[in-house]
C-alpha cells in the first residue's frame, strides 16, 4: 500500500484531474456507504470536518446523537479507473468518529481495529489475511434487472467459449491491478456462472478493505458486460455456493508465528491453540461469518462447504484445512467464511476466537483426515466433530451465548447486528415461499 501526505494528495488530483472524491465507510451489514464531494472540499475532508447523518446508516445511532464524521484513511487513496477523463473520481477508506471526536464504538472498521490492539498486546505483530471471494455472473434483462439466467455452463478452471465470463472476469482483473492490486490468480469455480479471482493477502485492515474495493470493482466492470454480478452465498439450488475462504496467519517481529520446523505438521503451539480457539467458538461465530438467511442453504453437505467443526491438513470437508506451504507461508483456512459477511466484523470474532485459544493454551483434537460427509452421525460424534448451525435463528441463539465473541464485536455492534438479523429472520420465517405453495396449495 502506498503511503500519502496531504501535500501528495494535493499533487496526484491536480496531476489526474480528479474532480469528485468519495468519502467510503461501511455499515453494520457489510454494505459500502459513501458520501461523495467535490473537489474543492477535499481539504476540509483531509482536516476529518466532514460530517455526516449516522442515523440513516443501519445499526448507527438514534437521531438525537446522528452527527459523525469521516476520517479519511490517506493510505487508501485510489482513483477509479473507470471514470471519465474530463474529471475522474478518486475515494478514500474512512473511520467513523463521533461529534467529540472519539472513534464511534459502532464503526467494524474502527471495531477490528480496537481487536487488533488486544493482538499486539499479547506480543503479536501483525495479523494477515489472504481471502478468496467467489462470485455468480448473471444475465441482466433489457430493464437492466438480473435474471436467473446464467452467463455460461462452464465447470472449475474451464476456458473460453465454455466460460462466457471469461472477457468480464479479464477486464474486472484489468482494473483490479491498475488500483493496486496484486492479482494471484483468476478462474472459473465449480458450478456454472461461478468465478473466483485471487489476490495477494495483506494485514486484515488492508485485506478487509481489498474486500470492499474488489466487490465494487466486480459489480461495476459486470455491468459493463450486460452482467449481474452476486455474492449471495447461494444463488442457485442444486449447486455449490459460493465461499470467501479465509486465510490466517499471526506474525511476530517479521517472523510467522504458525510456523515451527520441529512441530508436528511444522505447526506452531501457537498454530495450535489458534486452531483450537477457532473450532471452539466457530459455531457462535458463525452468524458473524455466515450473517444472512441464505447462508445456510450454503452450509450444507454435498457441495463442498463445511458445516462440520473439524480440522484437517489433507482433505477439504473440515471447517479448517492447513495448506500445504510453511515457513513464512504456513496458515490456517477457514473455509466457512461466505463472501455476504462484513470483512471487518468476521476479522475481528475470528481473530478474537483465535487469541482466546492462545491465552487459555487451547489444545485442538486430532485433525481429522477421512472425507467427513461420509460419515454417520454417530461416527461424527465419536470423534468429537459437531455440526454448524444450520440456520440463522440457531447461530444467534449461540452468538448470544458467547462472551468471548460478544466482546469481539463489542456492546453497539453486537445489539445492533443481532437485532437487525432477528428482524430478517422474523421476515423469512413469516414469508410464505413458492415452495410451500408447489407443496401444499392442491395437497390440502
Amino acid at each position: 500500500m502506498a503511503k500519502y501526505t496531504k501535500e501528495d494528495i494535493f499533487r496526484i488530483v491536480q496531476e489526474e484531474n480528479v474532480k469528485y472524491i468519495r468519502l467510503q465507510f461501511t455499515d453494520i451489514l457489510g454494505t459500502i456507504k459513501n458520501v461523495e464531494i467535490p473537489i474543492s472540499q477535499l481539504e476540509k475532508a483531509l482536516d476529518n470536518k466532514m460530517m455526516f447523518d449516522g442515523s440513516s446508516i443501519e445499526g448507527f445511532v438514534r437521531i438525537e446523537e446522528s452527527d459523525m464524521y469521516l476520517y479519511p484513511d490517506l493510505d487508501t487513496f485510489v482513483i477509479f479507473p473507470w471514470t471519465s477523463e474530463k474529471g475522474k473520481v478518486a475515494r478514500f477508506i474512512c473511520d467513523i468518529y463521533n461529534a467529540d471526536g472519539t472513534p464511534f464504538e459502532g464503526c467494524p472498521r474502527y471495531n477490528l481495529k480496537r481487536v487488533l490492539k488486544e493482538m499486539e498486546e499479547l506480543g503479536f505483530t501483525d495479523f494477515n489475511l489472504g481471502a478468496e471471494p467467489e462470485f455468480f455472473l448473471f444475465k441482466l434483462d433489457e430493464k437492466g434487472e438480473p435474471t436467473l439466467e446464467l452467463n455460461d455452463k462452464g465447470g472449475y478452471f474451464d476456458l473460453a467459449p465454455t466460460d462466457l465470463g471469461e472477457n468480464c472476469r479479464r477486464d474486472i482483473v484489468l482494473e483490479l491491478e491498475e488500483m493496486g492490486f496484486e492479482i494471484e490468480a483468476s478462474h472459473h469455480e465449480v458450478a456454472p456462472g461461478q468465478h473466483e479471482i485471487d489476490f495477494k493477502y495483506a494485514n486484515a485492515i488492508r485485506a478487509c478493505d481489498d474486500i470492499q474495493t474488489f466487490k465494487l470493482v466486480v459489480k461495476t466492470v459486470a455491468r459493463k458486460h450486460g452482467l449481474h454480478a452476486t455474492f449471495m452465498p447461494k444463488p442457485l439450488f442444486g449447486v455449490n455456493g459460493s465461499g470467501m475462504h479465509c486465510n490466517l496467519s499471526l506474525f511476530k517481529n517479521g517472523e510467522n508465528a504458525f510456523f515451527d520446523p520441529n512441530g508436528e505438521l511444522q505447526l506452531s503451539d501457537t498454530a495450535r491453540h489458534f486452531i483450537a480457539g477457532v473450532l471452539k467458538h466457530a459455531p457462535n461465530f458463525t452468524a458473524v461469518t455466515n450473517p444472512t438467511v441464505n447462508s445456510y442453504k450454503r452450509l450444507v453437505p454435498g457441495y463442498e462447504a463445511p458445516c462440520y467443526v473439524a480440522w484437517s491438513a489433507r482433505n477439504r470437508s473440515p471447517l479448517i484445512r492447513i495448506p500445504a506451504s510453511r515457513g513464512m507461508s504456513t496458515r490456517i483456512e477457514v473455509r466457512s467464511v461466505d463472501p455476504a459477511a462484513n470483512p471487518y466484523l468476521a476479522m475481528a470474532v475470528l481473530l478474537a476466537a483465535g487469541l482466546d485459544g492462545i491465552k487459555n493454551k487451547l489444545t485442538p483434537p486430532a485433525p481429522v483426515d477421512r472425507n467427513i460427509y461420509v460419515m454417520t452421525k454417530e461416527e461424527r460424534l465419536a470423534e468429537g466433530i459437531v455440526d454448524l448451525p444450520a440456520t440463522l435463528a440457531h447461530a444467534l441463539e449461540n452468538l448470544k451465548s458467547d462472551e468471548v465473541i460478544i466482546n469481539a464485536l463489542g456492546k453497539h455492534l453486537f445489539e445492533h447486528f443481532v437485532e437487525a438479523k432477528e428482524i430478517e429472520w422474523d421476515m423469512f420465517r413469516t414469508a410464505v415461499h413458492p415452495w410451500e405453495r408447489d407443496q401444499y396449495m392442491t395437497l390440502y
